[in-house]
């Protein structure tokens, strides 16, 4: 297994040119499966982690979410991403405290957000979004300075639908020392474009933009680098169990059985994974 400076080596890479989609895992055995297929690096999600769990999101506890981060580092050979949601603090101090016990775990990357979970005030005022990302920024240098840290301008997501805002907001984050921006839940050609070019030279992550059409091709022709989906693979799998258990239980059917996956197949594969592992 690659040791973990090396995954955060090949993670940066990635990023230098090219653009490429890095998937969700919720669980060790998804992560697995994932690395299978041949994606080069993958991203943590809060959201379907913590419905694995039985929480809603961004209900999971900081000591909870480290132990998952490490868990899925050890268990692949590819560089993991942590969606390390705010931080788990508000002010920028309690932001560097957890940086670094998130660096600990062994990602290869890190994302930290500028809304507070607070539907009154969802996004951090601007000076202190700024420091937050300053301080998450001088903790990972603390830590050696190989960890990629992406900071996230969470505006269209929780509501704020100002463009304006995004922009200012990407460029301060650059300018205060992210490796790379994400805008989670902008969708159209022009946002997308605005955002690659305010962030310029720092790469973009973008969350893919359902019900857009877009394909790999056209969004690395807008200029982004990395595309992520989120929790979207997790909703998928709960969309396919919700609807067999709600054919079972009110049609007496079970036609959705057709569609799963094939029992000696992916037993083969766990099998054959568990060989590799060593285990």
């Amino acid at each position: 297994m690659p040791s973990t400076a090396e995954k955060r080596q090949t993670y940066r890479k990635l990023h230098q040119s090219g653009c490429f989609v890095i998937p969700n895992p919720w669980d060790v055995g998804s992560a697995r499966y994932l690395q299978h297929l041949g994606f080069k690096a993958l991203a943590s999600t809060s959201a379907g982690y913590a419905f694995a769990q039985g929480l809603p999101d961004n209900a999971v506890g900081l000591d909870m979410m480290l132990a998952h981060l490490k868990e899925l580092c050890a268990a692949t050979d590819v560089p993991v991403n942590a969606d390390f949601e705010g931080g788990y603090a508000d002010d920028p101090d309690g932001v560097a405290k957890n940086v670094k016990l998130c660096v600990a775990t062994g990602v290869a990357g890190l994302s930290i957000e500028d809304s507070t979970g607070d539907k009154a005030k969802p996004l951090y005022d601007f000076d202190l979004s700024v420091a937050r990302v300053r301080a998450a920024r001088k903790a990972i240098d603390a830590a050696g300075g190989d960890t990629f840290f992406t900071a996230r301008s969470e505006c269209f997501l929780v509501g704020v639908q100002d463009i304006n805002e995004v922009l200012k907001r990407v460029k301060a984050y650059s300018e205060a020392g992210a490796d790379a921006i994400y805008a989670p839940a902008i969708r159209t050609r022009e946002h997308i474009e605005a955002v690659v070019k305010a962030a310029a030279p720092k790469p973009v992550n973008l969350l893919y933009p359902s019900g857009t059409g877009f394909t790999v091709a056209d969004i690395a022709g807008m200029g982004v680098r990395r595309i992520s989906v989120g929790g979207t693979l997790a909703r998928v799998a709960w969309g396919a169990l919700a609807r067999s258990a709600k054919q079972m239980l009110n049609d007496g059917k079970f036609d959705t059985f057709a569609d799963a996956f094939p029992h000696l197949e992916i037993n083969a594969f766990f099998r054959e994974d568990m060989k590799k592992r060593g285990l």
